[in-house]
């Protein structure tokens, strides 16, 4: 993942775009303009942290609708909207569907630059979080079968005892296969066991 974040800027106008996209510039945040929602969709995305400038009212389709379709289609940039006026309803709509924010026209420099870094460090804190639950299904995936099952039964808090009972084998095989767990999961206690059970969501028990 490339550690230098992006500024997508959708907008019809291209003066809007140019003059947002040098205000982000001059804070040495990367761009790429678009005129279009379509434009944007047929853009490969780069793996990095981002965000989108989206006007409101665009050409063929409405930022708002355009945020849905975003999100069916599983794109989830933070999306910092703006409008030529305001519209309670509209921002409420927005918002409640993940906006970081809703500026009305006209916008003062430093609220935009504030929204844009927010929604960046967002997307920074989510891609971060999605990178760690894929290492560690990763991990999880590596388990043998009866590690798993030992690896759920740890992870609701059952002794070594209580778990060969269950699974009806030594408690000393137990212990093996507790320690192969922590091993190949890579956690070093089991608080940090039990969070990486919940991440995972073991199926198998």
């Amino acid at each position: 993942m490339s550690t230098q974040p992006i500024v997508f800027i959708i907008d019809d106008e291209e003066t809007v775009r140019e003059a947002l996209s040098s205000l982000f510039r001059s804070v040495g945040l990367q761009t790429k303009t678009f005129g279009s929602a379509k434009e944007f969709l047929q853009f490969k995305l780069p793996d990095a942290p981002a965000c989108l400038v989206l006007d409101v009212r665009l050409p063929g389709m409405s930022g708002l609708d355009f945020q849905v379709e975003l999100a069916n289609i599983d794109i989830r940039v933070p999306i910092v909207f703006i409008s030529g006026h305001a519209d309670v309803p509209m921002s409420v709509k927005a918002m409640k569907r993940g906006a970081i924010e809703f500026l009305t026209k006209p916008i003062r420099d430093q609220d935009l630059l504030d929204a844009v870094r927010l929604a960046i460090e967002r997307d920074h804190v989510e891609r971060q979080r999605t990178q760690l639950n894929a290492d560690l299904r990763t991990r999880f995936d590596s388990l043998t079968s009866r590690e798993k099952e030992v690896f759920a039964l740890v992870s609701t808090g059952l002794m070594n005892k209580q778990i060969a009972g269950e699974m009806d084998i030594r408690e000393v095989t137990v212990k093996v296969h507790r320690g192969n767990v922590m091993r190949k999961m890579g956690a070093r206690s089991l608080a940090a066991l039990v969070r990486m059970a919940d991440a995972v969501k073991p199926t198998e028990h």
